[in-house]
């Protein structure tokens, strides 16, 4: 539906207490086309182009070490949130890149520092590092592992265990910042199932999709292993101090050290890898997550 309205729709999310899809338009004419597509059409007053080119000034130009922002359909606005690290004076900066656009954005406060969620799904170590694996995924009758790429940065060799004795296998590709995801190929005999590691049970893994707003979805790591939240915006920026990434999932669920890397996923349909965020799993926070769609169709690989 959003890609028929184009620039006449500033977005869509899922209204979970009426249990329906909304879509925004910015031209009242385009209503009954959202009725008749069975969602419910919404009135805003700024377009989808107006809140991407909010964001695109952002992106240019208000690259701090402390701040992510996305585009919030449920309020037509762009939300830029920093953290307890972000010092007035880089406030302003961020605030002068917004310019003519001012009406667009809103600025909120997030406690604890935004960082990706490396520790010194299961746990894999590499080098003197401990990340999640993602997901299992496979290429013809080659087999391999979905990670982060601030963790496939840090480390050649996987290992399933701390002492480094058990190979799961090699790096066969990391990009990180700009994206977050990296690829494992596995060379040990360890067995690689189409599973989620639910610590106390595995969820079947059968496809991958796009995240929604709105969308109900499951995180698991190993660290704080399953917790539980909801998507609340799509195509976000964060700006960790190793550098900017783009297009993120933002949600509400919590991680910690050691989880980056690890599964997003809504029942059976797997949707990100952990990569960072802010708070911890104590007092909640906020996490993002690198698309797993993009990292399947840039390595050419399949969920199983």
């Amino acid at each position: 539906m959003e890609k028929q309205l184009g620039g006449r729709s500033a977005g869509s999310y899922f209204d979970q207490g009426a249990g329906r899809l909304v879509v925004t338009i910015t031209d009242q004419a385009d209503a009954p086309s959202v009725t008749a597509a069975g969602a419910v059409p919404r009135l805003v007053a700024r377009s989808g182009v107006q809140l991407a080119q909010a964001m695109d000034a952002l992106d240019r130009t208000a690259a701090v070490a402390g701040t992510s922002w996305a585009v919030d359909p449920t309020t037509n606005q762009v939300v830029v949130w920093a953290d307890n690290t972000v010092s007035a004076d880089a406030l302003a900066k961020v605030q002068a890149a917004v310019g003519q656009s001012a009406g667009a954005v809103r600025l909120e406060r997030e406690n604890g520092a935004l960082s990706p969620f490396i520790a010194g799904g299961d746990a894999i170590y590499g080098s003197s590092y401990r990340c999640s694996l993602g997901f299992n995924v496979v290429s013809g009758s080659t087999y391999y592992f979905l990670t982060a790429g601030h963790c496939g940065n840090l480390a050649t060799t996987w290992y399933s265990n701390s002492s480094h004795t058990t190979v799961l296998g090699t790096r066969a590709g990391t990009s990180f910042p700009g994206n977050d995801y990296a690829i494992i190929r596995y060379t040990g005999s360890t067995a690689h199932p189409g599973t989620v590691d639910t610590y106390g049970g595995t969820q079947e893994i059968t496809t991958a999709a796009n995240a929604f707003v709105g969308e109900a979805v499951s995180r698991s790591g190993s660290t704080t292993h399953v917790h539980t939240g909801t998507v609340t915006a799509l195509n976000a920026t964060v700006n960790y101090a190793e550098g900017q990434v783009r297009q993120m999932i933002r949600t509400t669920v919590c991680a910690e050290g050691g989880d980056s890397g690890g599964s997003l996923y809504a029942g059976t349909v797997a949707l990100g890898l952990t990569s960072g965020g802010s708070g911890n799993c104590s007092s909640g926070g906020t996490t993002f997550f690198q698309p797993v769609t993009e990292a399947l169709s840039v390595y050419g690989v399949n969920i199983f």
